[in-house]
């Protein structure tokens, strides 16, 4: 027979109640969850990600080399692929495809580099739509966010260059002349 500690025991029936139970007993495997706390915490963090979300997102990335031209007759930009001038070069999609040194000295109407680009990421939204079965047709939107400094025979030859590949819609990154304050950007259509 096993050694006890000295202490009150119950009796047999009274060892596996409630009251009395006995403190080695096993416990109770199901717990109650209180769900209301829970359903509560959920709510507020769907709704505080919501509120945050940006559904439209950004379509320029604004650059400190590039200081938009002023316009009062604005529309809204449409999302499109981007095209940045700077005073020292040119850029699309985040890579560099001319100086706009080199630019100024050539007498050629196009930008080989930029039209190729161009020719490049059209050729992946068709190829992509095509592959997904998606009757979204090409549209040929493009933005052009240019500095207000720059030569206007530049912009012209990246207007050409945007053309010839097949984004005919044009339209130019301005700030409002009304709300200047503000730096909201806007577009105007060519």
């Amino acid at each position: 027979m096993a050694i006890e500690a000295p202490g009150k025991r119950y009796g047999k029936r009274l060892a596996h109640s409630k009251v009395f139970g006995h403190p080695h007993g096993a416990k109770s495997v199901n717990a109650d969850l209180n769900v209301t706390p829970l359903v509560d915490m959920f709510v507020i963090l769907v709704l505080f990600l919501i509120a945050n979300f940006s559904a439209t997102g950004e379509i320029l990335s604004m650059s400190k080399d590039i200081e938009l031209p002023e316009a009062s007759n604005t529309d809204e930009l449409q999302l499109a692929p981007v095209v940045q001038v700077s005073k020292d070069q040119v850029i699309v999609s985040g890579t560099s495809v001319g100086r706009v040194d080199d630019l100024t000295r050539e007498d050629y109407l196009n930008i080989p580099a930029l039209e190729e680009k161009l020719r490049d990421m059209k050729k992946q939204f068709e190829d992509l739509h095509n592959a997904a079965n998606d009757a979204g047709a090409f549209k040929g939107d493009v933005n052009i966010q240019a500095d207000k400094k720059v030569q206007f025979r530049i912009i012209k030859r990246v207007m050409f260059s945007c053309a010839a590949a097949g984004y005919g819609n044009i339209a130019f990154a301005t700030m409002s002349a009304s709300q200047q304050d503000n730096k909201e950007k806007t577009a105007s259509r060519e």
